[in-house]
C-alpha cells in the first residue's frame, strides 16, 4: 500500500470510527465489512473495499461511485459515439 492510500484510508476512518468510539478498531472493521457485503475473511478485506465503502456510506444508494461520474453519460448513444471517438 502506498503511502497516500494509507493517509486516505485514514482520513476517511478517522470521524467514522470517532463516531463508533465504543468499538475497538477490529470491531469497527468488522462493521464496515458486514455493511460492504463482505463476506469472505476478514484478512482478506481490502483496502479498496474500505475506502470506496467509507466514500459511500452515507451516499444515496444510487449515487454514482467516485471516479466513475467522470466517465458517467446518461444517453447511451452519447456514450457510444464518445466510446468510438466521432464526438469528444
Amino acid at each position: 500500500m502506498t503511502c497516500h492510500r494509507i493517509e486516505e484510508l485514514l482520513a476517511l476512518l478517522e470521524p467514522e470510527w470517532n463516531q463508533a468510539s465504543d468499538q475497538s478498531l477490529v470491531q469497527f472493521l468488522m462493521t464496515l465489512a458486514k455493511e460492504a457485503g463482505w463476506n469472505k475473511p476478514l484478512e482478506e478485506l481490502s483496502d479498496d473495499v474500505l475506502i470506496y465503502h467509507l466514500k459511500m456510506r452515507h451516499q444515496d444508494k444510487k449515487a454514482a461511485i467516485p471516479g466513475l461520474q467522470k466517465d458517467y453519460e446518461e444517453d447511451f448513444k452519447t456514450a457510444i459515439l464518445r466510446a468510438r471517438g466521432l464526438i469528444e
